[in-house]
């Protein structure tokens, strides 16, 4: 088998692009393969190790768009223009922190991050900044060990993972044991730890406004918020509803779709491809989650004739703030106008990300 050697592959970004330049010359029978979150090539031409076969594998940081990708082979090297797929600077050009020993900065093409249009057609980098030159070598556009976000990340999903695992195991060995008797015990029993990860969750809204995660905060919000107030207000405001067997299936559903949905960040978190989780992460929703919002609506259904026995959360006038609310009407008005809208929004958003994932190959060529 004929040994394969790495070329040397300088690369530049802007904040729509990424450029590459493959230092090899008079290149043959060369093969390119260009996806969304890799690109593999290999060749025979004249490199650092004069005429060889040569080619490498790049897993990139974020993705690209290889429809409107292209590359160009000319008598000294190869010329590749990536179309990133999410406008923005990347850290690195790499998914792993370690830099490969011939991957280096292309500084003829690099434009910094503070430099406008006009001044990167102007300027030369290095010379204007002076600098600049010792500390990308120094830093080596974070090819270095994992940043405090990125460990956060992955301690908050591993703590909500082994907190959802653990209810699960519980209920599930509980109800192996005692049969149908133990449904009843249910939130006696994991009540408390439901609790405590269910207020965890609301960081999950303020990932996106720290930039720890990307997207809105309205979906994390709707579904967060939607569930702490049938958990706190639904069944811990109401000890009658504690002993019902609907709780029971609602744990269960909430514990099947986030240990799923946990592991699925995690191992994203840790650049690990399983093809079968990411098509379980974006699949078990369309069964869990209408069976979800039906248990939650029967929760809030029953509980309207016990807040109208027992006052509780109710407002009266007079009071100083002037104000009334009739809680067991606003549960009503809550089922008609946020419990239905607010799953098909949900659903919605859900359908969306399963087909930018599962709905159209992500492995594509681009010839030009």
């Amino acid at each position: 088998m004929t040994e394969m050697y790495n070329p040397f592959v300088y690369w530049a970004q802007t904040e729509n692009q990424v450029t590459l330049k493959v230092d090899l010359a008079d290149v043959k029978d060369i093969d390119i393969n260009l996806q969304e979150k890799k690109l593999q090539i290999s060749a025979y031409g004249q490199g650092a190790r004069g005429c060889n076969n040569y080619g490498f594998s790049i897993d990139f940081h974020e993705f690209v768009n290889p429809d409107e990708s292209n590359y160009k082979v000319i008598d000294r090297q190869i010329d590749f223009t990536l179309k990133k797929k999410y406008y923005g600077w990347w850290p690195r050009l790499t998914s792993q922190p370690q830099k490969p020993p011939w991957l280096k900065i292309d500084f003829d093409k690099w434009k910094s991050e503070d430099m406008d249009d006009n001044e990167y057609e102007k300027r030369d980098v290095c010379s204007d900044y002076p600098d600049m030159y010792d500390k990308l070598h120094k830093e080596e556009f974070g090819y270095r060990k994992e940043d405090f976000k990125k460990v956060y990340l992955i301690i908050y999903n591993l703590c909500q993972f082994v907190g959802f695992l653990y209810i699960l195991v519980v209920m599930s060995v509980k109800y192996s044991r005692d049969g149908p008797a133990s449904i009843k015990y249910t939130y006696a029993t994991v009540g408390n730890p439901m609790k405590f990860i269910q207020l965890l969750q609301f960081l999950e809204v303020m990932h996106p406004l720290f930039g720890y995660t990307k997207g809105s905060i309205m979906m994390p919000f709707m579904q967060v918020g939607g569930r702490a107030f049938v958990l706190f207000c639904m069944i811990e405001g109401e000890s009658r509803m504690q002993t019902k067997p609907v709780v029971f299936y609602l744990f269960m559903v909430w514990s099947s779709v986030e240990i799923i949905r946990y592991l699925y960040y995690i191992t994203q978190l840790l650049n690990i491809d399983f093809y079968f989780l990411m098509w379980l992460r974006y699949t078990i929703w369309i069964p869990l989650y209408p069976l979800g919002v039906i248990c939650e609506g029967i929760i809030i259904l029953r509980n309207i004739p016990y807040f109208e026995e027992t006052q509780r959360f109710t407002v009266s006038l007079p009071n100083s703030l002037n104000f009334s609310l009739d809680f067991p009407t606003f549960l009503r008005i809550y089922l008609l106008f946020l419990c239905i809208p607010g799953i098909y929004t949900m659903m919605s958003h859900m359908n969306h990300a399963r087909f930018k994932k599962l709905g159209k190959s992500n492995i594509k060529r681009k010839y030009t």
